[in-house]
């Protein structure tokens, strides 16, 4: 039996990533690591997943969960944090991940970077995912890398927020209005992971994962406005404003909305280059936020609709 550890499995794509392997490749195992295992319900249910607890930045750990598998999924990200932070996260774990694999003897590594990411991108977060995707391909190991623009999907932190928004506020005061988004389905991007699993020749190659529409981020809100027939007036606030409204918003409890470093991440278009392979490299069609969204934004909300588009699409 094949078997697959999956860092940052409880997450947004780990999730669906943990989903799709259960129904297309139920003869193999997931090894998913988790601080705490009680966060990690939705995965309980699925026959194949092995829970570990334990801390992914441990490097020893990460030696002990890696004996044994085939191959590694890098899926762990933040978006907001310190410029240490974002290192310690997107830069200091690949290469972790990279000296264990070594110490474990395994060689397949599919990690998943972002959109916009070099060494002198204007953020803290684009520059350390360049400096993750830098450790990984030094390493000498067989590397995949996905590029991904935003995600939108089912249990998302992005239209499902704009939508809510919308539907208490009169209008929407927004920073970065202009700024161009490819918003990728999480979907697709699972199974851009899957084929990357699949087909070792992808090792060695970095792929541009984006839909087939660019939008700007005041169109992506008034489509997520328009999905639950909340569609408010968008204000672009210029940068000023949208530094003031970030510095606010950071003062809040809990996780910011948007940060200044999410703000110079918009600085650069979020959008394929075209230089660089795609989905349809992958064998994937990708899907549309227009063609997506209102199956799972719409008040009447039936999950039946949203597995029947994910069925057609395969």
């Amino acid at each position: 039996m094949q078997r697959i550890l999956i860092l940052g499995g409880t997450g947004f794509v780990g999730r669906v990533l943990c989903a799709r392997m259960a129904t297309s490749h139920a003869e193999t195992c997931v090894r998913v690591p988790t601080r705490h295992v009680s966060h990690a319900r939705a995965l309980m249910a699925l026959p194949q997943v092995e829970l570990e607890q334990g801390n992914v930045h441990d490097e020893a750990q990460l030696t002990r969960w890696l004996r044994g598998c085939d191959a590694v999924v890098s899926l762990v990200g933040i978006l907001h944090g310190s410029e240490a932070r974002f290192r310690h996260v997107h830069a200091e774990l690949p290469r972790k991940l990279a000296a264990a694999c070594t110490q474990a003897g395994v060689r397949r590594i599919v990690h998943v970077s972002a959109l916009g990411a070099a060494a002198n991108a204007p953020s803290s977060y684009l520059r350390s995912k360049a400096a993750g995707e830098a450790a990984l391909k030094a390493s000498g190991l067989d590397v995949s890398v996905l590029r991904p623009s935003v995600m939108f999907g089912e249990e998302d932190h992005f239209l499902n927020l704009f939508a809510r928004l919308q539907r208490w506020a009169p209008a929407v005061p927004l920073a970065g209005a202009q700024a161009r988004f490819q918003p990728v389905w999480v979907q697709d991007v699972a199974q851009a992971l899957v084929r990357c699993l699949e087909d070792g020749a992808t090792a060695g190659h970095t792929f541009e994962v984006a839909g087939p529409t660019v939008y700007t981020l005041a169109e992506l809100v008034q489509l997520a406005g328009r999905c639950t027939g909340h569609e408010r007036l968008v204000i672009g606030l210029p940068e000023g404003l949208g530094r003031l409204q970030a510095a606010v918003m950071g003062l809040l409890p809990g996780e910011p909305l948007l940060s200044a470093d999410n703000l110079d991440s918009m600085k650069v278009d979020n959008i394929a280059t075209g230089g660089l392979p795609g989905l349809d490299a992958l064998r994937i069609r990708a899907a549309s936020p227009a063609a997506v969204a209102p199956e799972y934004l719409h008040p009447a909300y039936d999950c039946k609709r949203l597995d029947a588009l994910r069925a057609r699409r395969g």
